[in-house]
């Protein structure tokens, strides 16, 4: 009879998963739709399309608009970003004739000069037709200049799950498996170069090897030549875990190999592969990460850190060497430390430097620590004003060499090379002018959120006196997993929407990560709501200012920003007029049972809780939509092969909105991935479909500009 418990658990176990399925099929009838691939529910999905596209592209405008579109993103003017490695400096490009792109590559001499010459290493649109698969560019991890092999990423569709493949620079091939070359199914996951013979790898290595978030919860050593199933185990997680990583950075001659567990979204391990193949764990708080640099650890803080009578401030940016680490010594040098509206946004280290961006009441500088026989000397670089920045090392740190992006609302992105140690940079590119930005100008202002939190946000306005009875006005938002909304150009938006006398609106809302980890943590959870409240009180102060009014207000969102889209207008539908909502969350009593959800826990709460399940259920849209209240119209968009955020939420919204008689249309692109399209063309349909919707519903019909 002992014998029997574990059957009978599982046995009884088995019983109440099928009467859990009963139920949740009884109390969600659209359940169905959940089936990504299911003959019943891509039968919907063409349906829906169907009368989108016939409510969407019946204007005469709608081909103008998408054209308009396609030729700003595949212009031959983008900026062409790029890495070195070894000799030469590596870019992805796609355009009009390359939609799914070519990875080439050209001297650092020749990037520097007016008309840089590029010589292709890899056609992704040949290797598509070849293989007869919808092939989308990854990335490549190389080992260089130790030997010329590299590890490609692709994904069928554009989804998170990749191939792996080994690729030699030296033929421009792939190394066949049959040669000794690297190659793994389809999967989420990574992998890094140990030595040229050795990879250490975190993929589905079957059944057991995947978390409840579906990544990666084992790491093992691969040789090559050695059958995957015979790779050694070096680490696993548990299966409750969000995931595994690995991942290396080249110091010099050495290597430092990192393995990383996260037991949630901003928690977890740190552990350095040894020569010896042990792994030495780095004793830091839970949420901190740590990286190489020089001979030293920089720890970033998303907790305060008290530690020897001294505490270290959540947000903080700290430096120590390695060594002293080693010995136990904690004598940290406080490389950047936030005040109450400032934060560190990102940074990145060269040869002898550690570059960061860090914001002030939601604008840039550009900082640099240069680390210089052992002491750090700090230097303000100027980087303008009211902009967006982004830096990054051009060869790693094996140069001093870094490439930093400047643009912002109406001024077109520009690339500069610069130099640690120089205060000039080399401006390298800039983007044409997409659209006549000098007639609309930038403002940063503030609401007042429901507990009285000051809220900033900017504003992209026509010059003069608005239109007395409120201008058309797209306000745009995010708020969670400490993601910052900084202001930037974009030619969609410009000929979308700025051209025609539309005001755009970003707003910058708790849960982002503009002032810091405390400012993101303080919409986590059972806090959720105030994210929702913030980007409420932004629409109630641009109503209030009379810039515009609840009928010529729209908003707009991708991800977390689409349930926050879905959340506003099921909570106050009398202050919009329109509703676009991008690869959105709707269902929080499943989303952490629905691909990546579970991953996601830490950010939301856990439905299986009931008092988390007494909070997330107040703000639910898929719970909360009625047939009682006026909606404005809304246009949901969403990926058959987004592998991150389920497609069913979208679905589920859209016909449980449909069955409640609002006014809804939903368009579902086969690929794409969580971006929603794998191509220009794809990319230009999906943002004309967006603003066509958007200018239909807030100003009518306008003309689409000419091209410059």
């Amino acid at each position: 009879m002992w014998g029997a418990r574990p059957v009978l658990r599982a046995l009884a176990a088995a019983i109440l998963l099928q009467a859990g399925l009963c139920s949740a099929q009884a109390e969600d009838p659209y359940l169905w739709l959940e089936e990504v691939q299911g003959e019943r529910a891509l039968r919907w999905v063409q349906g829906q399309n169907e009368a989108s596209l016939a409510a969407l592209q019946s204007g005469p405008q709608s081909a103008a608009l998408s054209q308009s579109f396609a030729e700003v993103l595949a212009s031959p003017k983008r900026l062409a970003y790029a890495q070195q490695m070894g000799g030469y400096l590596y870019n992805f490009w796609r355009d009009a004739a390359h939609p799914r792109g070519l990875w080439r590559r050209t001297t650092l001499a020749s990037y520097r000069s007016d008309t840089p010459r590029w010589e292709t290493v890899l056609d992704v649109d040949q290797l598509s037709r070849e293989e007869g698969a919808p092939w989308v560019w990854g990335g490549a991890t190389c080992l260089v200049p130790q030997t010329q092999r590299c590890l490609l990423t692709l994904s069928r569709g554009g989804g998170d799950a990749h191939v792996l493949r080994e690729f030699d620079l030296g033929t421009r091939r792939f190394v066949a498996a049959a040669s000794g070359g690297f190659s793994l199914p389809e999967a989420k996951g990574t992998a890094a170069w140990v030595d040229r013979d050795t990879l250490s790898v975190a993929t589905d290595f079957g059944p057991g090897s995947m978390t409840d978030s579906g990544y990666p919860r084992q790491v093992k050593l691969w040789k090559r030549g050695q059958p995957l199933a015979q790779a050694r185990l070096l680490f696993e997680a548990a299966p409750q875990d969000v995931s595994v990583w690995t991942w290396a950075e080249q110091i010099g001659k050495a290597r430092v190999h990192m393995i990383e567990r996260r037991t949630s979204f901003f928690a977890g391990e740190q552990h350095v592969l040894q020569k010896d193949g042990r792994l030495l764990a780095l004793s830091k708080p839970a949420d901190a990460s740590m990286s190489p640099f020089a001979d030293q650890w920089l720890i970033e803080l998303r907790s305060d850190w008290e530690l020897g009578g001294k505490t270290h401030a959540a947000g903080s940016l700290l430096a120590i060497s390695r060594a002293d680490w080693s010995a136990g010594k904690r004598e940290f040098h406080t490389l950047f430390s936030p005040r109450p509206r400032s934060s560190l946004q990102s940074h990145v280290a060269t040869r002898s430097a550690v570059l960061g961006v860090r914001m002030d009441e939601a604008r840039q500088q550009l900082l640099q620590w240069r680390y210089l026989k052992g002491q750090w000397q700090e230097t303000l670089l100027p980087a303008g004003d009211l902009g967006s920045l982004s830096v990054s090392a051009l060869a790693g740190q094996d140069a001093d060499h870094y490439l930093l992006t400047r643009s912002d609302f109406l001024t077109p992105a520009r690339l500069e090379l610069g130099e640690v140690g120089r205060a000039e940079r080399q401006l390298l590119q800039a983007m044409p002018e997409f659209f006549d930005a000098s007639t609309h100008e930038v403002q940063q202002l503030q609401a007042r959120s429901k507990d009285g939190t000051a809220v900033p946000y900017f504003i992209v306005k026509p010059r003069g006196n608005l239109p007395k009875d409120g201008a058309p006005t797209l306000l745009y938002g995010y708020g969670g997993f400490e993601i910052s909304m900084k202001p930037s150009y974009s030619g969609i938006l410009g000929r979308g929407w700025l051209s025609q006398g539309g005001v755009y609106v970003l707003a910058n809302l708790r849960g982002g990560g503009e002032f810091g980890p405390r400012w993101h943590q303080s919409a986590q959870r059972e806090n959720r709501q105030r994210s929702f409240d913030d980007f409420i009180a932004v629409a109630e102060d641009l109503i209030q200012r009379g810039i515009t009014r609840p009928a010529r207000l729209g908003i707009m969102g991708g991800s977390l920003g689409g349930l926050l889209t879905s959340v506003a207008f099921v909570q106050r539908p009398e202050l919009f007029g329109a509703v676009v909502s991008q690869v959105p969350l709707t269902d929080m009593r499943r989303y952490h049972r629905m691909l990546a959800g579970a991953s996601w826990i830490e950010e939301y709460g856990n439905p299986d809780i009931p008092e988390q399940w007494d909070t997330i259920s107040r703000y639910s849209p898929y719970q909360n939509a009625s047939a009682g209240k006026p909606y404005p119209k809304v246009l949901y968009t969403s990926s058959t092969l987004d592998d991150r955020v389920h497609p069913g939420h979208a679905r589920k919204m859209v016909a449980r909105l449909q069955e409640l008689g609002q006014p809804v249309l939903y368009w579902e692109n086969r690929e794409g991935g969580h971006a929603g399209a794998s191509t220009p063309a794809q990319q230009a349909q999906l943002w004309a479909l967006s603003y066509g919707f958007l200018r239909e519903q807030l100003m009518g019909p306008k003309p689409v500009p000419a091209s410059p």
